[in-house]
């Protein structure tokens, strides 16, 4: 997250520190770097396991870009290869295995540049790391932002009402799940495993309501920060929802993690979203929405939704599981591609920009000829070049 070569600001809020985005001059460089896509995000087998017993599931798709690679977890949380001739010689033992783990289970979701993305049946989450924390001494913004949505998503599963069947009244709480998921990731990076960094969190539960002799989905809506969860409606192509960005001023959003004075029980808002069978649910971290306005994502959606089609393997039917496992990633790539377009143009025009405008952080003027400094800083006008990941689902009827 945050520009290319981040200044850390450290500036007071409420006798805490939030660390801002860097106010500082971005080069725009075409990077050859390919989008990483999938489904869903890996389970321990365990869990693979688990018989769903919800009447609603999302059909998911997931694509990332990431503005310069991911950092490797630091120990323990990452196991180190093995340096012994004692070790037993096997790629099942913890000393040669690469994925990380925190209280010994695998650490859930994917990271992409200092965002994380979490994509499973029920629930999905995209949070968004504070990459000027690289710059500091033990500061890992990526880790923070993996860990909060890990055990944000072990805390919903433990939660009967969220593994309940249709024929259940019990409501979940996401934000007593992210106050926990909080609390035990500023457990695990305590000393003497001391790691620093913020994250914005931003989630959708889809739960269930029972109408009249039928059940319908509901979707729980969390969000601290500016990450975004937005809903379409693609037979009426609107966008029927969307969380709205929490900042303490331009540029430095809530945050949760070090120094920071927001937490999800005081500043986190849930919404309950009433949606239908067939409808898109998105989960973006600020680099899509500050760079594409509200209908440019509807478009895209849109019209990806119109023409996977085209993109279904040899082989493959073009509907029923087939299309359901092709088509969302398809969506996902596509918005990714889009916004990566405009991140990468230093002549667009972008939602980022046009708030600097409005904050008298920019540039402006009828062309070069006629520009006219507002304040002593550098120009915001362009994309914004950002880590981009996209969680994309379809709501679906369990065996419908």
């Amino acid at each position: 997250m945050r520009n290319l070569r981040p200044t850390t600001w450290s500036l007071s809020v409420s006798g805490s520190q939030c660390l801002q985005r860097s106010c500082i001059k971005r080069r725009w460089i075409s990077s050859e770097r390919t989008i990483g896509e999938g489904t869903r995000t890996p389970l321990p087998e365990a869990d693979l396991r688990q018989k769903p017993k919800s009447p609603f599931y999302f059909d998911t798709g997931y694509a990332l870009y990431a503005k310069r690679p991911s950092r490797s977890f630091p120990p323990p949380f990452l196991s180190t290869p093995s340096d012994s001739f004692s070790d037993p010689l096997s790629t099942h033992n913890r000393s040669r295995d690469r994925r990380p783990y925190v209280n010994g289970e695998m650490i859930r979701g994917i990271t992409n540049g200092d965002d994380a993305v979490l994509v499973g049946e029920n629930f999905m989450g995209a949070n968004d790391g504070v990459g000027a924390w690289a710059q500091k001494p033990r500061g890992h913004a990526a880790l923070w932002a993996r860990l909060i949505l890990h055990f944000w998503a072990l805390e919903a599963e433990r939660d009967t009402s969220v593994t309940s069947s249709a024929s259940s009244s019990n409501e979940p709480d996401p934000v007593a799940y992210l106050q926990r998921a909080y609390e035990q990731t500023v457990e695990a990076t305590s000393s003497p495993n001391e790691w620093k960094g913020t994250t914005t969190a931003c989630g959708a539960l889809l739960h269930h309501v029972k109408e009249a002799s039928n059940s319908e989905p509901l979707l729980y809506v969390t969000n601290l920060g500016d990450s975004q969860v937005m809903v379409l409606r693609p037979e009426t192509q609107e966008v029927i929802y969307k969380t709205t960005e929490q900042w303490h001023w331009f540029d430095c959003p809530r945050q949760l993690g070090t120094n920071s004075p927001d937490t999800p029980k005081a500043n986190a808002v849930m919404e309950k979203v009433k949606i239908k069978e067939g409808d898109v649910v998105l989960a973006m971290s600020d680099g899509v929405v500050d760079n594409l306005w509200e209908h440019e994502v509807a478009q895209v959606i849109h019209d990806s939704m119109q023409g996977w089609a085209f993109e279904l393997p040899t082989g493959a039917t073009g509907n029923g599981t087939d299309e359901a496992k092709v088509g969302m990633p398809y969506v996902a790539r596509e918005l990714v591609k889009a916004t990566k377009k405009i991140a990468e143009d230093p002549y667009a025009e972008s939602p980022f920009m046009e708030r600097a405008v409005e904050e008298g952080l920019a540039m402006e003027g009828g062309g070069s000829s006629a520009l006219t400094p507002i304040k002593t800083i550098p120009n915001y006008w362009a994309g914004k070049l950002d880590d981009i990941s996209v969680v994309a689902a379809v709501c679906r009827r369990r065996g419908g």
